[in-house]
């Protein structure tokens, strides 16, 4: 798991509550569609901000369960959940989730199923728990849409070949419905949402980009990290210049069990 300094964390979380994430956590929370009294399981629930939003629209009467492997994510979450009473953090992963069979109306992950290596098995846990006519809600960056305008375009595309090495799934979008399907789910919708900026904007996802890359390359000892404090400078360049290019879309696939 990435590290950071206090510094990079502050602006990661300025950018996690900041427009571009929160809309990505919107659209989601759209498909999913929740109303007063549902039970949901948010899988893959991070630092909480998807599980809180949910909260509110489930009310008093449902509930949400926050599922998380990371003892640190988990720990992040209670400090920003704290006081919702209907919001149960709780261990657990996409193919092993604790709840019992058709105990939920819903189901959503973010940027979660790019990284697990079995899919399939995710899917199953996912049907097994929902109600019959429950929603699964799955949302990931089909990561082939990635555009950085570049005047060293060789180096953004090595660096952007190292970044794909950390997760499993570089174009899931794309292969996901056959999976719902074979998984006897309906699918129901798959809902591009397009991220582009002509600006490096503070809370943007291209700095998160920026700041996630780097700290990958860093961290993993990666050759391209010799190349990333360049790559780094020209981006910067761009935009002070007003030439600054960058676009990423993220998918919303909602399925229906049948």
């Amino acid at each position: 798991m990435l590290q950071f300094d206090a510094e990079t964390a502050r602006i990661l979380e300025d950018s996690y509550q900041g427009s571009d994430v929160q809309r990505r956590r919107l659209a989601n929370i759209a498909a999913l569609a929740p109303s007063a009294g549902e039970r949901i399981v948010d899988i893959g629930a991070g630092n909480g901000l998807l599980s809180l939003d949910i909260s509110r629209a489930v009310g008093p009467e449902g509930g949400v369960t926050a599922v998380d492997p990371s003892p640190d994510m988990r720990e992040a979450a209670t400090q920003r959940c704290a006081g919702r009473d209907n919001i149960r953090i709780v261990p657990g992963d996409a193919a092993a989730l604790p709840l019992d069979d058709a105990s939920v109306d819903g189901a959503v992950a973010l940027q979660v199923f790019e990284y697990l290596d079995d899919i399939p098995a995710a899917l199953a846990e996912a049907y097994r728990v929902l109600r019959p006519g429950g929603r699964l809600v799955i949302g990931d960056f089909h990561w082939d849409s990635q555009v950085w305008h570049a005047d060293a375009p060789d180096r953004t595309a090595r660096i952007l070949r190292m970044w794909d090495r950390h997760m499993v799934w570089r174009t899931l979008p794309a292969h996901l419905p056959g999976m719902l399907r074979a998984a006897g789910f309906e699918v129901s919708a798959v809902v591009p949402e397009l991220f582009h900026d002509t600006q490096l904007r503070t809370d943007g996802i291209a700095r998160m980009m920026m700041l996630l890359i780097s700290a990958y390359a860093r961290q993993t000892g990666a050759p391209e990290a010799s190349e990333v404090d360049g790559w780094l400078e020209e981006q910067h360049r761009l935009a002070a210049e007003g030439r600054f290019f960058f676009a990423l879309t993220h998918y919303v696939t909602s399925a229906r069990k049948v």
